[in-house]
């Protein structure tokens, strides 16, 4: 399993104004709907500070819920993970072993006073562009304003507790993929143990600090455990992170937050687009694979152009039929316009857009774009349209975002999407895609 990028939907409801849900609700919802997209292995990943008694209450609970779907790795820890393959229609328990009762308290700040400030609220209908490794917006444009870059929270199920002597062991027992931070700092965290495999838990931010000093031992890492990446706790809009940060250092566990829409959440909605949309994307040989002297892919490393995707955009339709035809303009046709771009490691990310074409509810571009890609194992075909709106902001026309792994040369209609990920009944974009 450490083999693959997992989809992973956050449900975390630390420090976010939402309705409690009970646990036993959530449960019969996964049963239900588990594998309704694949049969593949869904992992649920728990963050608790249970007395032993409610662990009692929480493995009963699980284990009358799943039943026989529910994956016990034995006594002994694992030395690999099992493949997606051999746990098909299984339900997997990932958390930290069971540490006594944590009282509510405000958890401290861990992260560089000089960062501090409040989340802005997010002006666009359609979200912010994303971030590359710097926190940098890639295109300037008067649609691409930036967020404030704020402090990650400690995430606070995964410290140093001491074990009580009278934890619940049937809810032990439960745990496939365990979860914690060893003592000391992030190269304790990082060392790779041949005999036991686990999961580390980073935030967005302990991440983007990590990779900067740490970026190999991070690769190394997730060769053979599970990282997972959660959004930090001041993040109470529910806006996201550029998930590539996660993927090109290997993380399998890259979580969102699913109550807000925008541009990382696309870009996450693309990746998972491959492999038929299973929820399981097999990270590419190099994220896998050391050197014959045990080197192993460098995120920051200078790379040579492997491919160029050359994108033309003929033309689009389909406006005229799922949208009211004063939606964009009151008293004139729409003046639409294409952002195309790739979504990536850092010296493959950037937009560039076409022209605007004035009062056209079929617009005909006819124009071509080039792509350098140095890693194209990771790049994703990013395509946006606006409505260019003189006096206030462009309205959304559409998007969609598609892994470029799986791009099959030639000319294709290519079905466009709402800020949520639905797709449009009738707009469309023509476009060819070629290599060179």
């Amino acid at each position: 399993m450490g083999m693959f990028f997992l989809q992973v939907l956050s449900l975390i409801l630390i420090r976010t104004l939402t309705t409690p849900v009970q646990l036993i609700k959530c449960l019969r919802s996964i049963k239900e709907h588990a594998f309704t997209a694949s049969e593949f292995p869904v992992v649920i990943t728990l963050e608790d500070h249970l007395t032993p008694d409610l662990q009692s209450k929480v493995s009963q609970m699980v284990t009358q819920t799943f039943g026989d779907t529910l994956f016990f790795p034995g006594s002994e820890c694992l030395k690999e993970f099992p493949s997606p393959e051999s746990l098909k229609r299984r339900i997997i328990i990932s958390t930290k072993p069971p540490k006594e009762y944590l009282e509510a308290k405000e958890i401290k700040d861990k992260e560089s006073d000089s960062q501090k400030g409040n989340a802005a609220p997010d002006e666009e209908a359609w979200g912010k562009e994303i971030h590359n490794l710097k926190g940098q917006i890639p295109v300037d444009d008067k649609n691409e304003l930036d967020e404030g870059d704020n402090d990650a929270e400690e995430d606070p199920g995964e410290g140093d507790q001491k074990l009580p002597n009278d934890t619940a062991p049937e809810y032990k027992r439960l745990i496939a993929i365990p979860a914690g931070k060893p003592k000391g700092g992030l190269e304790e965290c990082l060392k790779v143990d041949p005999d036991n495999v686990r999961r580390l838990s980073l935030s967005e931010q302990q991440l983007e600090d990590a990779a900067e000093a740490h970026g190999k031992e991070i690769v190394r890492f997730t060769q053979r455990n599970i990282l997972r990446v959660y959004p930090k706790g001041i993040r109470v809009n529910s806006s996201n992170y550029n998930p590539l940060i996660g993927w090109m250092h290997g993380a399998q566990m890259v979580a969102f937050n699913m109550q807000g829409y925008g541009r990382s959440l696309w870009t996450m909605q693309g990746m998972f687009r491959a492999n038929g949309g299973c929820g399981f994307v097999k990270k590419p040989d190099f994220l896998l694979k050391s050197g014959p002297h045990g080197e192993v892919f460098d995120p920051k490393a200078k790379l040579p152009v492997q491919k160029t995707l050359k994108v033309k955009v003929y033309m689009g339709e389909g406006w005229y039929y799922d949208f009211h035809h004063t939606h964009f303009d009151a008293y004139s046709p729409p003046d639409f316009y294409v952002r195309v771009g790739i979504a990536g490691v850092p010296a493959d990310t950037g937009m560039k857009k076409t022209k605007t074409l004035e009062d056209n509810w079929i617009p005909v571009w006819d124009e071509e774009f080039e792509f350098p890609l140095t890693v194209p194992e990771l790049a994703l075909l990013r395509i946006e349209v606006h409505e260019y709106d003189m006096s206030e902001k462009d309205d959304f026309g559409g998007q969609t975002c598609l892994p470029v792994r799986e791009l099959r040369e030639g000319i294709r209609a290519v079905p466009l999407h709402d800020r949520k990920g639905n797709k449009y009944n009738s707009v469309k974009l023509l476009v060819r895609v070629e290599f060179a």
